[in-house]
């Protein structure tokens, strides 16, 4: 009977294999996994059971980072800086690493028992990071955000090779190869990411962003095929370092140029309107196929894969929101299709997200990602890294300056009064109006760029990032502030950077300042501040006059704030 038993199973897991054609679809549901556990505790030989896994490695978010920390051992390695490796002859200590492929991407630390690898979670990380928020008088809190380490290859721009140390000794093959199977162990450095999301008319769209943004980012990498850009190239020379912007790094785009095409096709077909004449600013693909013919040597941005994610989720999102079936009983007077985005008389299958009825808000956001060029981390006072900010909306992203004291904005509103939106949005400018506020509103949106808010999409609200560049050397920031429009609606940048300069850590300091801004506002909305420490933070008092500029001014927003005659006026 064991035998026999034995005989049936390989015919199963083909059966199954024939039956069920999508095996990515089956392991995500658990369907085969359990079956592959049994036949392997049932001795079934590896080779007769059918791969079920995708030939691409399936990228992963962790909101964690990896760093290295001084070893508590009572017998430390001996090594030294003298002799970095061991005392034992060459030829019988080095252990057969096999052929390296390719060199290494960049500079990797040896790792010995001196150090010990640690995971340490980020939000736990109070000296690096800290997040707060607080719905304030609202009814409920729509900010959401998120921070973590994303799964894409580095974008940080090569070190000038005067800079770089040159470990590659032709001399010695065995150092070669020592140093190979060293700095390929743990690959790229750790690409760093930051979200902020604020959601109007409802949390969906907000929630939306913060649990599946970094995954549409993750995926248009690795759909666009995208190389590190600190790869070497076969020969084993580093590339020329230029001082133009965006780096260029290596992908297929061949495939690039069709999910471009694709994404730009699907907009202007199921929504119209100004998608019609729409042309992403970093896309290379403009329905020009005779422009298509001359990029399909080129090569890719981290740009342009950001712009790309940020559009494929909000085509997703908006397509879900208008397959879900309407149950508002004012509707049933109107036409059918007058708030019909897709118009057209049926729709297509979309996954569900969010609740039973169609969300009509929406929301802003800002995205931040710190990439760099060797294992040194960014909070390292004499690391360089790259930042690459991509933004929609009002959130607002600044930087303090350690030389200065002063706050650098990143990011701009895009509200109807920018001279950059009003000329992207001339053709619809009968949409603008004034409140009674005075100000200018935009088919009785503040934001002329968003996620979500479908029935506004064909007159421009579209969710097309600002994304900006900074090369950041060591040390030039002290720290970086995300924060929605509750808190920068309310205080100045200036006295923003200034609270944070007086907290002992990145964590209080965002305390500090939502504290703070609740407690003079007048608006009451949801505040949420990122705080996240860069290389010049020891020095964060010493530019300028630190944070006396605004100490002033914010002691009597205090005092005014808890007069009772203040409701009065």
């Amino acid at each position: 009977m064991i035998v026999s038993s034995a005989r049936r199973v390989p015919g199963r897991v083909w059966t199954l294999a024939a039956r069920h054609t999508n095996s990515y679809a089956l392991l995500r549901t658990g369907f085969v996994r359990p079956r592959l556990r049994k036949y392997s505790s049932q001795g079934v030989p590896a080779d007769q059971v059918p791969s079920q896994t995708s030939d691409k490695k399936r990228p992963f978010f962790h909101d964690y980072f990896v760093t290295h920390l001084p070893s508590s051992s009572l017998h430390p390695d001996p090594r030294g800086p003298a002799s970095p490796y061991h005392k034992l002859p060459r030829a019988a200590s080095v252990p057969h690493t096999g052929d390296t492929p390719r060199l290494p991407t960049s500079f990797q630390a040896l790792v010995d028992r001196e150090t010990t690898v640690v995971r340490i979670p980020l939000r736990s990380a109070k000296h690096h990071f800290g997040a707060v928020t607080a719905r304030g008088t609202r009814p409920a809190n729509e900010d959401t955000h998120q921070a973590g380490v994303i799964d894409i290859p580095a974008f940080a721009k090569r070190p000038p090779a005067s800079l770089t140390i040159r470990r590659n000794n032709a001399s010695d093959p065995s150092s070669l190869r020592e140093s190979r199977a060293a700095e390929t162990a743990s690959g790229d450095p750790q690409v760093f990411y930051f979200g902020i999301f604020d959601g109007h008319g409802g949390a969906e769209c907000s929630t939306f962003l913060k649990e599946h943004l970094h995954e549409y980012i993750q995926d248009a990498a690795l759909n666009f095929e995208l190389r590190s850009s600190l790869r070497r190239p076969d020969g084993g020379e580093s590339p020329a370092t230029s001082g133009s912007l965006p780096v260029m790094q290596e992908g297929n785009r061949r495939k690039i140029g069709e999910l471009e095409k694709h994404i730009v096709q699907n907009w202007r077909r199921l929504v119209g309107g100004y998608f019609k004449r729409f042309k992403p600013a970093h896309f290379a693909y403009h329905g020009d196929e005779s422009a298509d013919a001359e990029v399909a040597a080129g090569r890719v941005s981290i740009e342009e894969v950001m712009e790309y994610a940020f559009l494929r989720a909000d085509l997703d999102f908006v397509k879900a929101q208008a397959c879900k079936r309407d149950d508002d009983l004012t509707q049933a007077e109107k036409p059918l299709n007058e708030n019909d985005v897709l118009h057209s008389p049926s729709v297509t299958r979309s996954p569900r997200i969010g609740g039973h009825s169609p969300f009509r808000g929406g929301s802003t956001g800002s995205v931040v990602m710190i990439s760099t060029a060797t294992p040194t981390p960014f909070w390292h006072p004499a690391g360089p890294s790259s930042l690459l900010v991509s933004h929609v909306g009002d959130t607002r992203v600044l930087l303090c300056s350690t030389e200065t004291g002063e706050a650098v904005p990143v990011t701009s509103n895009h509200h109807p009064s920018s001279p950059v939106e009003a000329a992207r949005l001339r053709r619809y400018a009968a949409t603008f109006v004034t409140d009674s506020f005075g100000e200018e509103r935009m088919s009785g949106l503040a934001n002329t760029r968003s996620f979500g808010d479908m029935h506004s999409k064909r007159i421009g609200v579209s969710a097309e990032p600002e994304i900006k560049r900074i090369e950041m050397g060591p040390a030039e920031y002290s720290f970086i502030v995300m924060m929605s429009d509750g808190i920068s609606g309310t205080l100045l940048d200036q006295e923003v950077v200034d609270i944070v300069k007086e907290a002992r850590t990145p964590d209080q300091g965002a305390r500090d300042v939502v504290s703070f801004a609740t407690e003079v506002t007048r608006e009451g909305d949801n505040a949420t501040c990122l705080v996240i420490r860069l290389g010049g933070w020891e020095r964060r008092q010493e530019g300028g006059v630190g944070s006396l500029g605004t100490k002033e001014s914010r002691e009597w927003r205090r005092q005014d704030a808890t007069d009772p005659r203040r409701s009065r006026r």
